[in-house]
């Protein structure tokens, strides 16, 4: 990123998964283009585990977990699913489509 700006499209909006003992998955959001983007960020109201999958996901206790108020930026490489479970309690994993990356 070398020190840039990363863009979220006013055009476009994320997705919301709510997080329980069980996996729960979504379509990771198109760019405003209505592509997939390269690059998302995940972010989690608890700790939440989540796993990106063609086609499906279900993620589990072991894959990379985030962390309230720590996003992170992944790379997409093709993948079209994200799946989240919680760590210990509920909450929420929201994933926004990065614009310039």
């Amino acid at each position: 990123m070398d020190g840039g700006y990363i863009t979220i499209s006013s055009q476009t909006t994320g997705v919301a998964i709510a997080t329980t003992a069980t996996s729960a998955s979504a379509s990771i959001p198109a760019m405003s283009s209505g592509e997939l983007p390269r690059f998302i960020r995940v972010a989690a109201t608890a700790p939440a585990c989540v796993r990106l999958g063609k086609t499906a996901a279900t993620a589990v206790t072991t894959d990379l977990q985030v962390q309230p108020g720590d996003a992170v930026i992944l790379s997409v490489n093709g993948n079209d699913k994200i799946a989240a479970v919680q760590v210990a309690s509920a909450g929420v994993v929201q994933v926004s489509p990065l614009e310039n990356m």
